[in-house]
């Protein structure tokens, strides 16, 4: 509104265009300076409910060897149920996550799962397909599972309806086998495997606050025509060692110079983000919580979180991570990625970590002892 002064002239009272855009500058600058810490806010309740999810894992595993003097393991059906445990392989197998769903509330789900049928195909394991006696608790989402870090991509379809999701993997350790039916020389060295006899607290004599049971994986984006640092390259029946899946080189760290050829091959495939046909590459990481093999439930810890290295297996003519390989420790938390010790804590492992140490904590039996200090 314009007034009149002494003089008898007219002032205008307002902004000008100079001070206007100061304003806005000023505006913009606090923006700027207010967004990094708004954003590291949200990442740090993320990753604090990815904490969260891993110590009600870590009390649901010690409630469970409670109760049955052992270790959750990944069961071909019908074992779990005490029958023919011939029925299926490792793909229709049972994972140690749909045994620890009682102790986690989640009894609807598992009063939902027909463990006298294997998860997926028919129950022969003649086929790869959908078992509808199990279709409701499969498909079922466990918030415990997912890591609000790393959410599943909208473009899955888990036979009909979107993945379930599942960001924590039990940790077979610093082995590139999962297989426990393995010679002993192959067999995993960790906590957790695939068939072979029950482990228990009395197995871990490296200690439980020394053995690392789950960590976290980002989950696959599900787009085979790209290759992702987190997608799993498949390279074929090329074995560690130059042997086979027995050969006592699979663990660490008797097989250090053989995973290093072995890793180099793995590397060799296309550059991240190459669309000039992957070789292989697997996308769906993380899928679902159901199946107890490599890249469902199961993984290992060979190389620090986030490594260069991708993610791996050795299996011609597989159609899923029926294969021994790379399965390793990834996130979107900056610098490194949460895991699970078997005494119920839950720490931030680094980028940095050296390999021995990475080792170390991935076996349950080896006589080592890791400081807090090096972690």
């Amino acid at each position: 509104m314009a007034q009149s002064s002494p003089s008898g002239g007219f002032v205008r009272r307002g902004f000008t265009l100079i001070e206007l855009l100061v304003v806005i500058a000023i505006i913009a600058v606090l923006i700027a300076l207010l967004l990094p810490a708004v954003q590291a806010a949200r990442e740090a309740a993320r990753r604090s409910q990815c904490v969260n999810n891993l110590k009600q894992i870590g009390l649901a595993i010690a409630n469970y060897e409670s109760t049955h003097s052992c270790y959750p393991g990944a069961y071909r059906a019908s074992r779990v149920a005490g029958g023919n445990i011939g029925l299926g392989g490792a793909w229709g197998s049972w994972s140690p996550h749909s045994m620890l769903l009682p102790y986690l509330e989640q009894t609807a789900i598992y009063a939902a799962l027909n463990f006298n049928f294997i998860n997926q195909g028919d129950n022969t394991g003649a086929s790869y397909g959908f078992v509808g006696v199990n279709s409701t608790g499969i498909r079922s989402r466990v918030a415990t599972f997912n890591c609000p870090s790393s959410p599943l991509p909208g473009n899955n379809n888990f036979f009909g309806v979107q993945a379930p999701g599942n960001n924590y993997f039990a940790c077979v350790g610093s082995s590139t086998n999962f297989n426990g039916l393995l010679s002993a020389s192959g067999r995993p060295n960790g906590v957790f495997r695939y068939e072979g006899g029950a482990i228990g607290i009395r197995d871990v004599t490296d200690g439980t606050a020394n053995t690392l049971f789950y960590s976290e994986w980002r989950t696959g984006d599900f787009d085979v025509n790209r290759l992702s640092p987190q997608d799993v390259v498949n390279i074929g029946n090329v074995f560690i060692g130059g042997g086979g899946q027995d050969s006592p080189l699979a663990n660490m760290p008797l097989g250090a110079t053989a995973l290093v050829t072995y890793s180099q091959i793995c590397a060799t495939s296309l550059a991240i983000g190459s669309t000039a046909a992957p070789r292989g590459n697997r996308s769906w990481i993380g899928e679902q919580w159901a199946t107890g093999i490599f890249g469902r439930t199961l993984g290992n810890v060979l190389f620090p979180p986030n490594t260069a290295i991708p993610n791996c297996m050795s299996c011609a003519g597989c159609g899923d991570f029926d294969g021994p390989g790379i399965f390793g420790m990834s996130s979107n938390h900056p610098g490194g990625a949460n895991a699970l010790f078997g005494d119920g804590s839950v720490r931030f492992l680094k980028n940095t970590l050296a390999l021995p140490i990475v080792w170390s904590l991935g076996s349950r039996d080896q006589g080592e002892v890791v400081s807090a200090d090096s972690l």
